[in-house]
């Protein structure tokens, strides 16, 4: 038997060999083996929740935490939220203390040029009424605002004809302020002597309006 042969026969034995020795690691598939399921990647995993979505009808706390559920002004709070998706009584609060010292300090000062947009016009005209007498007395004011030490919604209300929404907040502000004649004598108050002030205010706009502003519509104590 030639040499060729001989390696042609080795070889076969060798791949025989090999092939037996994979049969036994691996072993062999049949009709009852269970399909390999590929693993899901995470995102994949996470992907179908993506979906889901909150059930209406739960309690909006950006509103309860304000006012009782249920209450007519919580209804009034939740239909301007229908009328406009993006109102936020949170956020209409934080404005409200901004609007609070900047029109009482504009009125204090007697300039309320730079708080117009935010005034209703009967508002407009017994603030300047006021202003005007305190002038045609001599007197002018000197104040500094401190802070707010409370504000609370007191009540709410919207017409769904008009879309007017209308919201009361009661603020308990700190201030000093003080009263000078014509002499530069303080007839009033003081500047060292910190004054608490109470004001019911409440602000309307129309819901859904173009305009962001809010107006001061009526005050009261």
């Amino acid at each position: 038997m030639n040499s060729a042969v001989i390696q042609l026969l080795v070889l076969a034995g060798v791949a025989i060999f090999l092939i037996l020795r994979l049969k036994n690691v691996l072993g062999t598939r049949d009709g009852f083996e269970r399909p390999i399921v590929p693993v899901p990647d995470a995102k994949d995993a996470i992907a179908p929740q993506r979906g889901l979505k909150l059930v209406s009808g739960g309690v909006d706390a950006d509103i309860t935490d304000h006012v009782a559920d249920g209450t007519p002004a919580a209804k009034a709070l939740a239909a301007m939220k229908l009328a406009e998706p993006k109102f936020n009584v949170n956020d209409f609060l934080r404005g409200s203390r901004g609007a609070y010292e900047m029109i009482l300090m504009a009125f204090q000062k007697g300039h309320l040029d730079p708080v117009v947009p935010f005034l209703a016009r009967e508002v407009h005209d017994s603030f300047q009424h006021g202003i005007d007498a305190r002038e045609a007395g001599g007197l002018t004011v000197e104040a500094t605002f401190i802070g707010i030490r409370e504000l609370t919604l007191t009540d709410a209300t919207y017409n769904a004809d008009t879309k007017v929404a209308d919201i009361t907040i009661r603020f308990v502000g700190e201030l000093t302020s003080a009263a000078r004649n014509a002499a530069g004598e303080i007839v009033e108050g003081s500047l060292t002597e910190t004054k608490r002030q109470q004001d019911v205010w409440t602000f309307s706009r129309r819901m859904g309006s173009n305009d962001p502003n809010w107006q001061l519509v009526a005050t009261g104590e």
